[in-house]
């Protein structure tokens, strides 16, 4: 199919982007990386008046330290965050989990800001920026704001952004030297939509757990973190006994939907056994942290 009729803008600053998506009012749409937006459009499930192609804004496509955090621009493509060696060096879970992203040609145009603003419940990229406190940069013609990842995704394929409004970059936090991490994924064939994923992170410190982050996706209307799950796990010596009471209360907190894909049941199970899986792969990876 072919989409329906449209007009293109291309903004050469961030402000030109937001005052064409103003006067467009709620009928304009961003590209930058166009992997879900397109396929969309051509099954007119979206129609446009608008596409403000943001791809040639200078300052975007960076990858930064700032703060001690991590800054990821709106034009940061898929392939970037796996390889990027900020991202390797201070967030190996994220580079570890780009890596089950769709395929290379997909990894090549996407971007993780467009991830992130899709919201779709079977992406990794909401997930990690749950994970990783993301803070949402916002610009709009009433000026700049910042929402907490929590606060930014409100359901499937949605979010509390407004219709004149676009995210310039996504801060993330760096995870201290030693930081054990975990990330699993289950899918049919690599590069299908995730039936479940978890990724975790946590710190070992006089031989217990702290720190402790665990979040999940494709078992809900959106990604969660599984703050009850951080609760038990947290200050533990991840004795199998401790390990099964968490993937158990794992498995009563997830709410997952029934498709053609797999029932509910099923992916409750599978996400109890990719969690522990994670889980075990952090505590391996921890490094015992010095206390001062």
């Amino acid at each position: 199919m072919k989409p329906a009729a449209f007009d293109y803008v291309r903004a050469d600053s961030v402000a030109h982007a937001v005052q064409a998506l103003a006067a467009a009012g709620d009928e304009a749409k961003i590209i930058a990386g166009g992997q879900s937006l397109l396929p969309m459009m051509n099954f007119r499930l979206v129609k446009p008046s608008v596409l403000v192609d943001i791809n040639h804004i200078a300052g975007l496509a960076e990858v930064r330290e700032r703060g001690g955090r991590l800054v990821l621009g709106a034009l940061v493509r898929h392939r970037v965050t796996a390889s990027d060696p900020l991202i390797r060096r201070h967030v190996p879970v994220l580079s570890a989990a780009m890596k089950h992203v769709a395929h290379l040609t997909v990894r090549n145009r996407g971007t993780f800001c467009g991830s992130i603003c899709h919201a779709d419940p079977a992406a990794e990229m909401p997930m990690l920026a749950l994970l990783l406190n993301a803070a949402v940069h916002i610009a709009s013609p009433r000026g700049a704001r910042v929402v907490p990842a929590a606060a930014f995704f409100v359901g499937a394929l949605a979010t509390a952004l407004a219709h004149d409004e676009l995210v310039t970059e996504i801060e993330i936090d760096t995870l201290p030297a030693g930081t054990g991490w975990g990330f699993e994924e289950f899918a049919r064939r690599h590069g299908d939509y995730a039936l479940a994923a978890v990724a975790v992170t946590l710190q070992r410190r006089r031989g217990v757990a702290v720190d402790v982050r665990i979040a999940v996706m494709g078992v809900g209307e959106m990604a969660i973190r599984l703050h009850a799950v951080e609760r038990v796990l947290e200050g533990s010596d991840f004795s199998d006994a401790r390990l099964g009471e968490a993937v158990a209360l794992l498995r009563s907190e997830i709410e997952p939907n029934s498709d053609l894909n797999a029932s509910a049941d099923f992916r409750r199970h599978l996400a109890g056994g990719l969690a522990r899986r994670a889980l075990g792969d952090a505590w391996g990876r921890a490094k015992e942290q010095s206390v001062a």
